[in-house]
């Protein structure tokens, strides 16, 4: 294997400073990049993204497949910093090429594509470019930073079987990953037909007294919810990488880290609403777990006629956006919800956990796959194994 240069191989275009005044966060399709769509080890990461809705430069709209790097980062760790991803294939969206993040242009056409893109995922990489940043609180990368890390090339048939594996296990990722939106949607879709358009099995035989089903009610959100014990609180610098109990929090990430700390395992035995008090994210946990930083707040049911399926998805169609940066959970408590008789709601659970379940499964999966890609990365990419 020879020694190259990132430079020799690629050079990095600049994005554009688009208009902040045009910046939304509604789904008008039209996605502006930012570093906050890059995964912690590389990747694109499409939830939660910001949308623009002003002019727009030809020249800065990405493609589907073009490389990408992140040249910010705002987390303590430099965690995403000099990472890679890759423009997604989504007919429903456009994405633009933002400052601050780089178009990945290749010179040199005899070498793997798909390999640089995983060498830009390497530890060994990243922190090569976490250690040369600057900047306090954000910290900042450049082009020539970038170009100027060194790494062993092996001939193009090793490239490219390297990167062939690599591809393999991100494509399964990505399946299952649209499987969990598309049971996502399906579950949100059967609750908009019995809960907002009120045509739930039998409607036809219920009569509406003031717009609601007779033998239903309509109560505040604070009025349902129960207590869940309190148990130790896992602050953020405290979130391992690997332990033996995943941590949830407010976070955009289903899982934000682990611990060891028994002192504060949550274990109600029923799947627990976790809401993010400031950023108003929901998340369905079917497994025991631990509370994160401050801002987790932890949610049960107490009806019957109100069960945890039921109460996670009329939390999710309550639309809190308009209380902007604020503690939301005092406003979703002081909303409104319907809560259906008993045979209803016993029949709704029936039929929504095990999509739930399903979804859980899912994301199993994907942990497990993203963990045997992180194990291959490094040693495929030394040479460590042999392909």
């Amino acid at each position: 294997m020879i020694k190259r240069r990132l430079g020799d191989i690629i050079e990095i275009k600049h994005g554009y400073a688009f208009d902040g005044d045009h910046i939304i966060t509604e789904d008008n399709g039209i996605v502006l990049v930012t570093p906050g769509n890059f995964k912690i080890g590389g990747g694109f990461k499409e939830e939660k993204c910001k949308f623009f809705n002003g002019q727009i430069p030809d020249s800065y709209v990405l493609q589907e497949g073009d490389y990408i790097v992140t040249m910010t980062d705002l987390s303590k760790t430099i965690d995403t910093l000099g990472y890679s991803a890759k423009i997604p294939c989504n007919s429903k969206r456009m994405y633009l090429h933002n400052q601050r993040i780089g178009l990945i242009v290749f010179k040199d056409e005899d070498v793997c594509r798909e390999y640089i893109y995983y060498v830009m995922q390497t530890h060994d990489y990243q922190k090569s470019i976490a250690n040369t940043s600057t900047g306090a609180t954000v910290h900042h990368t450049s082009p020539t930073k970038i170009c100027d890390y060194r790494f062993y090339l092996p001939e193009y048939t090793v490239q490219k079987k390297v990167a062939e594996i690599l591809t393999s296990y991100d494509t399964l990722i990505e399946n299952s990953q649209k499987q969990i939106k598309l049971l996502e949607e399906a579950a949100q879709r059967i609750y908009k037909e019995w809960f907002v358009d009120l045509r739930f099995p039998g409607y036809e035989d219920v009569d509406l007294v003031d717009g609601v089903p007779e033998g239903w009610s309509k109560e505040l959100i604070g009025n349902v919810i129960g207590k869940v014990s309190r148990t130790k609180q896992i602050k953020t610098a405290d979130y391992l990488l690997e332990g033996s109990i995943p941590i949830i929090d407010q976070s955009r990430d289903f899982i934000a880290g682990y611990t060891n700390d028994s002192e504060a395992l949550v274990n109600t035995g029923t799947p627990v609403i976790v809401f993010g008090d400031h950023t108003r994210i929901l998340k369905y946990i079917q497994f025991p777990f631990a509370k994160g930083a401050d801002g987790t707040q932890l949610i049960i049911s107490d009806r019957t006629n109100m069960p945890q399926s039921l109460l996670y998805l009329s939390l999710i169609a309550v639309d809190l956006s308009n209380y902007h940066y604020a503690r939301h959970f005092k406003y979703l408590k002081a909303e409104s919800i319907l809560i259906p008789s008993q045979d209803v709601a016993d029949e709704f659970d029936r039929l929504i956990s095990p999509i739930l379940s399903q979804i859980q499964k899912l994301r199993e999966k994907c942990y497990e796959l993203s963990q045997a890609r992180d194990r291959l990365l490094p040693k495929l990419m030394s040479g460590e194994i042999e392909v």
